[in-house]
């Protein structure tokens, strides 16, 4: 049995993007090329290691041993290169970061950007997921570390508090709920929203709780940023849902106000979590602490 880290690495990417076509394209190879990499690992083994549909694949029982192995394997082969970065200005290293809408929109960005200036051999990889699967895929070791609110499963991680992240109503200053300081959800549940595109994960965690007390949100519009769900909100298009910070930010220029969302789930944190910093390459605990590090604005 002989595997390459280029046939690892493509069954991780099949795996990852649910379909042999997929997995292709990210490894960057044909599906040609692809399908025979992975027929010749099965043959060396002498077992299916995927579940061939019509609308992608599954692992079989092999194929998840595989997986766990391969995720180790290339984990490894991931440290050695950041150990070795310290001895050779060549070598590179590249950390897998997932996070949450509001992490991704409000937080990362002149962090990551900081940390990128001052690490010119580190790239990084970065996926916008729901808190839950971010959680789930940290403890699969599909990525070195994630941010998550703090309502997700966490057991088995270790957990770093990274922010205060509450949810905030945005109502056109025009609003009949203008007038208040706060409101629930169930207060909303029947107004136009205006949200993010389908597949975000605010927007789903958004809808989950409108589904827990048995209702659907009316979308007039949705978006792909924030900003413009701000602006859309200031016109009177609809109500929404939206970081505390975006709210406080764009207030003026939106045109909207803010209220304060009594909902339990809307008050919430957000918390780093990897499975073992220990086990990180070093490259990937620098950015770790980096991004850990106080802001100028919590550093009191």
């Amino acid at each position: 049995m002989r595997f390459d880290l280029t046939d690892l690495r493509l069954f991780l990417n099949i795996y990852e993007a649910g379909t042999i076509t997929g997995g292709a394209s990210r490894s960057h190879m044909t599906l040609a090329s692809a399908s025979e990499r992975i027929k010749g690992m099965e043959s060396a083994l002498g077992i299916a290691l995927l579940v061939r549909k019509r609308r992608g694949v599954q692992l079989t029982p092999a194929g998840r041993t595989l997986m766990h192995h391969a995720h180790i394997v290339l984990q490894q082969m991931d440290r050695l290169r950041g150990e070795l970065n310290h001895y050779g200005k060549g070598l590179k290293g590249h950390v897998r970061l997932l996070c949450n809408t509001s992490a991704l929109s409000e937080h990362l960005p002149d962090i990551l950007g900081d940390f990128l200036v001052s690490h010119p051999r580190i790239s990084i990889d970065i996926e916008e997921r729901l808190s839950y699967e971010i959680a789930d895929a940290i403890r699969m070791g599909m990525a070195d570390m994630g941010i998550v609110a703090d309502s997700a499963n966490l057991q088995g991680l270790e957990t770093y508090h990274f922010r205060p992240d509450p949810l905030a109503l945005i109502v056109s200053k025009q609003h009949p709920l203008a007038r208040h300081t706060s409101a629930s959800l169930e207060d909303i549940v029947d107004q136009d929203f205006v949200g993010l595109i389908e597949g975000s994960a605010l927007q789903e965690h958004i809808t989950f709780h409108a589904r827990q007390i048995g209702k659907l949100l009316n979308y007039r519009v949705r978006l792909r940023s924030i900003t413009a769900i701000c602006r859309m909100v200031g016109l009177g298009i609809g109500v929404a849902v939206v970081p505390e910070n975006a709210a406080r930010r764009h207030a003026r220029t939106a045109g909207i106000k803010r209220l304060t969302l009594t909902d339990a789930w809307a008050t919430r944190d957000l918390l780093l979590c990897v499975r073992a910093k220990h086990a990180l390459p070093a490259y990937a605990i620098q950015m770790m602490d980096h991004i850990l590090a106080p802001s100028p604005d919590n550093s009191s």
